[in-house]
């Protein structure tokens, strides 16, 4: 399987949901279905998870961040 990007997968997820809850799948159907949308959710969680990950490095490196006041080259 291709992987999308998260709000893709989200979507597709959301349809797969949708189509298992009709309860009118052929079991063989339904059991792929499922395996996909477990593949979608592991996918989405590495995703956020990787993302909450930018996100403390950002704010631990924004800590860091030391500022000083802006002076104007002489010459």
């Amino acid at each position: 399987m291709k992987m999308k990007s998260f709000e893709e997968s989200v979507k597709s997820l959301e349809e797969l949901i949708e189509e298992l809850e009709q309860g009118d799948l052929p079991l063989e159907e339904a059991l792929k279905k499922f395996e996909e949308g477990v593949k979608l959710i592991k996918y989405c969680n590495k995703k956020l998870d990787e993302a909450e990950q930018k996100i403390e490095v950002i704010l631990k490196d924004e800590k860091n961040v030391k500022t000083a006041p802006f002076e104007e080259p002489e010459g």
